[in-house]
């Protein structure tokens, strides 16, 4: 019995010998690979801050720079990781075999990412819109400043400090608006007095207070005009322009001085009304 235990432990002892340089050479690889991973993070890192300088001195679009930047970084990455694969002894042969076979059922399963990676390259090129203007996307009607292009969303931020995310995909195959694209906007605003009310007057008085707003350019057309004969009241239109951003502090800010204005002068602003009749 010891005879065989002793030729039992021989073996394993010579099997675990046999076993210990492979386990120290997989050991010795791993730790090869987190420094080879750490170090080349590290560059990958120095490589993408010296992109951001040299853009900025080219003085290139931000979403073009954002686009381009994660692009680089992503193929950055799959280089690393292929270089580590390389290291545990899987071959280029072997990888772009494993890449063509899986091609097809990645294409199917990405389809969506394919297409908001498309998506963000027409952006790039047609240039609907750029960081820092403001969208709205007519689909869904989500709206906001843009933030951020990336490799297959852009990024909306709100009024109210909310981060929206849009496929790429859908801003490029669906119609959206573009608010700030030119310098300057129309404000369009309706008004409505009473019929007993003196349309000479109203005009006088909406005009006083267009060329008294500072924020209307003069240069452009002002109009003040009755608009529609409704129901319960004539319907008068005020058109000015401004710069885009003054836009919404203009716009608030005449409709409170017309309502001021129409006050002091006595102009009447009709609301619903109900009369009732009792007969006895």
């Amino acid at each position: 019995m010891e005879l065989k235990a002793s030729v039992k432990w021989g073996v394993v002892e010579k099997y675990l010998d046999s076993l210990l340089p492979e386990l120290m050479a997989f050991f010795t690889t791993i730790i090869l690979a987190i420094v080879v991973y750490f170090i080349g993070s590290r560059i990958i890192k120095f490589f993408m801050k010296t992109y951001e300088r040299w853009a900025e001195k080219r003085e290139i679009d931000e979403g073009v720079r954002q686009f381009l930047g994660s692009l680089v970084k992503a193929i950055l990455y799959m280089i690393l990781v292929f270089v580590i694969l390389t290291l545990f002894g899987v071959t280029t042969a072997s990888v772009v075999a494993v890449l063509g076979s899986a091609g097809l059922t990645l294409g199917l399963a990405l389809q969506g990412s394919l297409s908001n990676f498309a998506g963000g390259v027409i952006i790039l090129i047609m240039k609907p819109f750029k960081v820092g203007d403001y969208i709205i996307e007519d689909t869904h009607k989500n709206e906001g400043t843009v933030e951020e292009i990336s490799l297959f969303y852009t990024k909306l931020s709100t009024r109210d400090n909310r981060s929206v995310m849009i496929p790429n995909g859908i801003l490029a195959n669906s119609s959206m608006t573009n608010v700030t694209s030119n310098g300057k906007r129309r404000i369009d605003l309706s008004v409505g007095i009473s019929y007993q009310s003196d349309i000479r007057q109203a005009k006088e008085v909406l005009l006083q207070v267009v060329f008294e707003e500072s924020a209307c350019l003069s240069e452009e057309e002002m109009l003040v005009f009755v608009s529609n004969l409704a129901d319960s009241s004539i319907v008068m239109g005020v058109r000015v322009w401004v710069h885009t951003e003054d836009y919404w502090q203009t716009r608030w800010r005449l409709l409170e001085n017309i309502k001021y204005a129409f006050d002091e002068n006595g102009i009447e602003i009709p609301y619903p009304q109900m009369d009732v009749t009792i007969r006895q």
